[in-house]
């Protein structure tokens, strides 16, 4: 009998309708195991009364009753279903509410403008590693602005505008081209002079969400040929997002659908909503644009397991953490013994005055050291290999694309001519340097799960102490460590490589 639950979250955008469904185990580990997505447009079906008529309002029942039987068959024992700007902003708010929870039996909310730039924040200030920015969350509807300090929340506005309304604003044919760019941006201008706070802090990283910048994510990746097409935490530069404006802005419809990432259904909003990001990107003095995975519906799922206190105090470590409650073959007394004394041997080197090793590395080893075992899950033989896939694929929120990519390497790393291969295979994410630091680092982690060979601690406690070519390690133990003896003898030669210093065991 399965121990975990399964909460359901519905998101009644005004774009699009989504579900996403999150298993949370009995040991607090939770992923996404199906997520589902239908095009609603209900920005566009308000009328200029700003009323949402009744044979729209019944169009979305059919989504929302399905979505509700698929929950059914995963088991979902809770379902949150929340509204956003379309159905706030109709003048038939309540009107609506009551006929769709009458329809479907689903308890729909709607949230306000303050309330959605909240749970925006909550799914970004989880998952990335980040204490002062600007999110931007550009839906369809409308467009929520959030600044923040020290990971708390200054400010949040939420603009009447989004990628569909502004669409229909603008064209009558549901084309926006590069002559009605001008009008969009004194739209937006003239909605940023009225809060000042936008323009403060210039400098800061602008953190997009939504569907409009995950789609300019994916379409640069395929540009640059990135090699790890993972959205959240991909970072632009502002010429980046400018570039593709100017493409798509000129290009007509047919044409916009061809270009290598496109979504085929975004291709005609896509324009408006490029234009609002660059307007508020510039205004703001942005330096750099971030793009989020995690947005609203990750914060109404983050309220529902914990909501005396959504937020995590650190976003890595409760990533990391996470990773090895998904995956408990991993976990044990063993690893905790590797990661012990892992972070002690890189403590003791760090203090050497011989060698300099930068502290900024110390979470690549930690994150390695105790994820190593990951791909047991997949299979005991060749599990380094399924160890590399799983952390850089699976996403350790708080690290940058480049640390997760070596956090992997560090964690998998088996041969010099393997890891020269994945350094290559990443050339355009990892630095040339890289490559020694991978093996470096790696080479304290062989010998910290060398100390711990026979995974009965018999090594409780080591110390290391550099002197002359030698790093002597000091051995406290409570078992004959027979074991861990003859495997730090046989990476004496490999380490005297890396760190040009012998192994000599006390």
């Amino acid at each position: 009998m399965s121990t975990s639950t399964r909460i359901g979250i519905m998101d009644i955008g005004s774009n699009s309708i989504r579900l996403v469904i999150y298993e949370l185990g009995a040991n607090g580990g939770y992923r996404v195991v199906s997520e589902y997505k239908e095009s609603a447009r209900l920005s566009e079906r308000i009328g200029d009364d700003g009323i949402l008529h009744l044979e729209d309002i019944l169009s979305i029942v059919p989504i929302l009753t399905h979505f509700s039987l698929l929950c059914t068959n995963h088991e979902v024992t809770t379902i949150r279903s929340a509204a956003t700007a379309a159905i706030r902003n109709a003048v038939n708010s309540r009107e609506i509410v009551d006929i769709l929870r009458r329809e479907t039996g689903l308890p729909i909310e709607v949230l306000s403008g303050a309330e959605e730039a909240r749970y925006g924040f909550l799914g970004v200030i989880n998952t990335i590693d980040i204490r002062d920015g600007l999110i931007v969350d550009i839906g369809g509807g409308s467009t929520e602005v959030t600044l923040f300090r020290n990971r708390k929340m200054l400010h949040s506005i939420s603009f009447p505008f989004g990628s569909v309304n502004t669409t229909s604003q603008f064209s009558k044919d549901g084309f926006v081209g590069e002559d009605r760019l001008p009008d969009i941006r004194r739209m937006v201008l003239a909605a940023l002079s009225e809060h000042p706070w936008i323009q403060s802090s210039p400098g800061l990283a602008l953190i997009g969400l939504g569907g409009t910048i995950r789609n300019l994510g994916k379409m640069n990746q395929k540009r640059q040929k990135y090699s790890l097409p993972i959205a959240h935490n991909y970072m632009m530069q502002g010429d980046e997002v400018e570039f593709f404006l100017k493409l798509l802005s000129g290009l007509p419809l047919d044409k916009r659908r061809r270009i290598d990432g496109m979504s085929k259904e975004r291709a005609d909003i896509i324009v408006p909503g490029l234009t609002i990001l660059d307007t508020i990107y510039k205004a703001a003095g942005a330096s750099a644009c971030l793009i989020s995975g995690s947005g609203l519906r990750d914060g109404l799922f983050y309220e529902a397991i914990r909501p005396e206190q959504p937020m995590v105090d650190d976003v890595l470590e409760a990533s990391i953490q996470n990773l090895l409650r998904l995956h408990p073959n991993a976990a044990g007394r063993h690893v905790q013994q590797v990661n012990k004394l892992a972070m002690k041997l890189f403590d003791d080197i760090a203090d050497s005055e011989q060698l300099y090793i930068q502290a900024e590395n110390k979470p690549l080893l930690h994150a390695a050291s105790l994820l190593y075992r990951v791909g047991v899950s997949v299979h005991y033989y060749q599990f380094s290999r399924h160890t590399q896939y799983v952390i850089s694929q699976a996403r350790i929120d708080g690290f940058t694309h480049r640390e997760m990519l070596l956090c992997s390497l560090i964690a998998a790393y088996k041969t010099k001519s393997r890891n020269h291969q994945m350094v290559l295979m990443h050339k355009d994410i990892l630095k040339e340097s890289d490559e020694l630091l991978i093996m470096k680092l790696a080479a304290l982690l062989q010998l910290s799960i060398a100390m711990d060979r026979s995974e009965i601690q018999a090594i409780t406690h080591a110390t290391a102490r550099i002197k002359g070519n030698e790093l002597q390690l000091k051995l406290t133990c409570n078992h004959d460590p027979f074991l861990e003896l003859k495997e730090i003898a046989d990476l004496d030669k490999e380490f005297q490589k890396m760190w040009k210093l012998k192994l000599i065991p006390e």
